[in-house]
């Protein structure tokens, strides 16, 4: 949307600089930020356990996976199993003047809700 910009934080480099390139060269290629000491993960997403008990459950691990791997075959993605793979992000949406206005979680193997996240983007510009 017009009027915002975007970036990236990662967590970790020296685990899978290839497959983070390739990410960046291929799909994101905004500017990408380490997270030392996971700061900006703990204040966004830090506050919540970090396996939910469903992934507990042995045939909706299989059919989420399932469900996974076709959206990242459509979208021409490749997984790895690089990385500790525990830890998610999300996103966070600022206001122009920095403020942490909406933060969404990511959900591995779904979908984000790009609805929602088109809404917030409207509201901070309505408020504007």
């Amino acid at each position: 949307m017009k009027g915002f910009e975007m970036f990236g934080v990662v967590k970790e480099i020296g685990v899978d600089d290839e497959g983070l390139t390739a990410f960046y060269k291929d799909h994101f290629t905004y500017p990408l930020f380490k997270d030392d000491g996971l700061v900006f993960y703990n204040d966004f997403f830090g506050k919540r356990s970090i396996i939910k008990f469903s992934l507990f459950n042995p045939f909706k691990m299989y059919s989420g996976y399932k469900e996974m791997k076709k959206r990242l075959e459509e979208k021409k993605l490749e997984g790895n199993m690089t990385g500790e793979g525990l830890i998610q992000g999300g996103i966070v949406i600022f206001d122009k003047n920095g403020k942490a206005r909406y933060a969404y979680e990511e959900e591995t193997g779904e979908e984000l809700v790009m609805e929602d996240i088109i809404d917030s983007l409207k509201a901070i510009q309505s408020d504007e």
